[in-house]
């Protein structure tokens, strides 16, 4: 369940040599994959503009180690027109209606809205926008919990997660009750010193000047200095608070709460891939803090408008298919599976995966979808994980995966992205991300990220949910300029196009100095502009992939 959100950057060489024989054009590296450029960091802290924007930074011009967006956007223009490239959103619900993207979503214009009829006869009722896969739920138990309360597995199995439950909750409902006293003396606190100076707001300054003989005033006062000291201000610390309150609430009450069923509303069996027919056509977001499915899709292909100016989605050229089907804790292994084979059915070509989980004792169905994908030259993009563990050590599983215990992949349609903070620097990987030589592919800028929110918002998020959808709009934009390719070759174009970075970063799952090429596959950053060359190249059969990865690939 990736929906936590994370809290808290000189051009390269893009010239393509004039070729001359087409052998020698195969054999000879482009710029951008035979160098590494030389990366300094920000000596001055982002301007406003530049912490919102930063994703599209170029690392050597910009000193940030964004995606070289704008760089791509340019060359876009001097291109053919791009295809368009529908994008399966496989999340919790988006906002429709939102500025940023009711202009930009998929429309299944075979069938008539809202009249409760299956008119194109897919198997889905009035999905003119999408599916939603979760009904009317919304909270719902992890998987380990599900597995402890249905006894699902084996008995060791069972045995494991019981034990895991009975050690966790415990603690989600201490951690609950402690913020939630936190944020009750901060509430009285802000109260007290209101009424006391007649202010209705306050700086640090006002309440070192404020002289007060009321003896219970004074500790009140210091818990709101403290409070500001911390993160800013006490509206900053009190917003922050009620999140943790609810975000611990949610751990105990519903996620690690064996007697809460979330899917009884939705009336089938989770676990019975041939019980169809349940949801509905609408994947509109459900609740006041269901915003991860809005956020992600914006990243992709947000529209710029008056509440963001200068924010966008990566692929302007990108249709959004909403998927709701990532609930208010684990997503069921069948809803995934089931995602996966509408997107592809119904004409997605990308589908963004900003969710994980621990446990999948249904992984075969999610396995079968994948390769499934792959047959329909579907491409795959997965968050890695916000964790900060190695995914490669087999007791840090994330699931969906397409490799089992770290072998061979499954298919060649997967992956996998790790997240990126705004630095250069030993800070560059973000500190919640996974990381993992065999299981984590690329990385790209995921932590601190300004994009859409429900009813008309912007704010910053973290995680490697950020990350994926910003590759899964890379790809949407290479697509479009280049839709011969298939999905496995323009998964290997955004891995070996990208930026190598010659840095020692600091190892998330350790406490410890890493080479940055040492935490993912290809020890690359997605850059946006280099795809776009490289997928040239490869187009015009001016450079081999195969020839390339036999002299330069390590095998997995």
């Amino acid at each position: 369940m990736n929906t936590h959100y994370f809290s808290a950057s000189k051009r390269l060489g893009l010239a393509l040599a004039a070729c001359g024989a087409l052998a020698s054009c195969q054999t000879a590296l482009p710029t951008f994959m035979s160098q590494t450029p030389v990366a300094v960091g920000k000596n001055a802290p982002l301007t406003e503009s530049e912490k919102q924007g930063w994703r599209y930074a170029d690392l050597v011009r910009d000193s940030l180690p964004g995606l070289s967006a704008r760089k791509a956007w340019a060359q876009s223009e001097k291109l053919s027109a791009p295809d368009e490239v529908v994008v399966g959103v496989l999340d919790s619900g988006i906002d429709l209606k939102h500025p940023a993207l009711a202009s930009v979503l998929w429309v299944n214009s075979d069938e008539i809205p809202d009249n409760g009829v299956d008119d194109d006869q897919n198997g889905y009722i009035d999905d003119v926008h999408g599916y939603n896969f979760l009904g009317d739920s919304y909270n719902e138990r992890v998987e380990v919990t599900r597995i402890a309360a249905l006894g699902l597995g084996d008995d060791s199995l069972i045995a494991q997660a019981k034990a895991e439950i009975a050690s966790e909750r415990p603690k989600a409902l201490q951690d609950k009750e402690r913020y939630s006293s936190i944020l009750t003396a901060v509430q009285e606190a802000d109260q007290a010193f209101k009424a006391a100076s007649g202010k209705t707001t306050y700086t640090e300054q006002d309440l070192d000047d404020f002289g007060s003989d009321q003896i219970m005033l004074v500790p009140k006062i210091q818990l709101l200095k403290q409070m500001i000291s911390f993160v800013g201000s006490v509206d900053a610390a009190l917003t922050e608070l009620n999140g943790t309150v609810k975000y611990f609430g949610d751990k105990a009450d519903f996620q690690l709460n064996p007697d809460f069923d979330g899917r009884v509303v939705v009336g089938d069996d989770p676990y019975n891939i041939e019980d169809l027919g349940y949801g509905n056509g609408n994947p509109q977001f459900q609740a006041p803090d269901e915003s991860h499915g809005t956020h992600v899709a914006s990243i992709v292909a947000g529209v710029e408008n008056n509440l963001a100016p200068g924010v966008r989605g990566i692929a302007p050229n990108a249709k959004i298919m909403s998927l709701r089907a990532v609930p208010n804790g684990d997503e069921y292994d069948k809803d995934i599976a089931l995602g996966i084979r509408y997107a592809v059915d119904n004409g997605a070509r990308i589908v963004n995966m900003s969710f994980g989980k621990s446990y999948s004792p249904k992984a075969e169905w999610v396995y079968e979808a994948i390769r499934y994908a792959a047959e329909k030259n579907v491409l795959l993009i997965h968050a890695a994980g916000n964790e900060g563990e190695d995914l490669d050590d087999p007791k840090h599983p994330n699931f969906p995966n397409d490799q089992i215990n770290n072998g061979p992949e499954i298919a060649d349609n997967v992956l996998r992205v790790g997240a990126l903070a705004p630095s250069v620097g030993p800070d560059m990987v973000a500190e919640f991300s996974n990381i993992g030589k065999i299981n984590v592919d690329v990385f790209a800028p995921g932590d601190e990220i300004y994009a859409a929110m429900p009813d008309n918002q912007y704010a910053y998020q973290g995680g490697t949910s950020m990350a994926a959808p910003a590759v899964a709009g890379v790809a949407a934009l290479v697509w479009g300029h280049y839709p011969q390719l298939t999905a496995g070759t323009l998964k290997k174009i955004l891995m070996y196009s990208g930026t190598s970075v010659d840095l020692t970063v600091n190892h998330p799952a350790r406490q410890e100095g890493a080479p940055f090429n040492a935490l993912s596959r290809t020890g690359k950053i997605v850059n946006a502009a280099q795809a776009l060359a490289l997928a040239e190249l490869v187009t015009q059969k001016k450079f081999n992939l195969k020839r390339y990865e036999k002299k330069h690939v390590a095998k997995r």
